[in-house]
């Protein structure tokens, strides 16, 4: 890792689903012990409401977060990259851990088909930590 801190990015299309319940997941777990970064190749303009309810009904506000576009500067200046679905879209570079997580896209979903993709993503993000030697909160 190139800082103390390891710094994680998140990236799906729209980044407005998937990447953003991860990095809700994150800085709840972790804490400031990661720096925690989300971005999509084609990000929309909001974040989904139903990924928003469903990471309210476990104490988590992911309402103030707002879907941006990936950038080669935010990849280059991360540890580790997750994708999410965003294919040729993501760039790579050298010397950076890549995970590629298939999950299904919350696009369209309601909050009950939403819950599953949430709670998979969170013992993800859980696995993550425990690989990145960070402590949970």
């Amino acid at each position: 890792m190139s800082n103390p801190k390891p710094a994680v990015l998140f990236v799906c299309v729209h980044n407005a689903g998937r990447s953003q319940m991860a990095a809700g997941w994150l800085r709840h777990l972790a804490g400031d012990g990661v720096e925690v970064r989300s971005a999509g190749s084609a990000p929309a303009e909001t974040v989904n409401p139903a990924a928003v309810e469903a990471m309210r009904e476990v104490g988590i506000d992911i309402t103030g977060q707002t879907p941006a576009k990936l950038t080669w500067d935010t990849a280059r200046q991360s540890d580790v990259i997750v994708t999410m679905g965003c294919g040729d879209a993501c760039p790579v570079f050298p010397g950076k851990r890549y995970e590629d997580w298939k999950l299904d896209d919350p696009a369209g979903m309601g909050v009950d088909a939403v819950r599953p993709i949430r709670d998979e993503i969170r013992a993800r993000v859980e696995a993550l930590l425990d690989d990145l030697a960070v402590g949970r909160r």
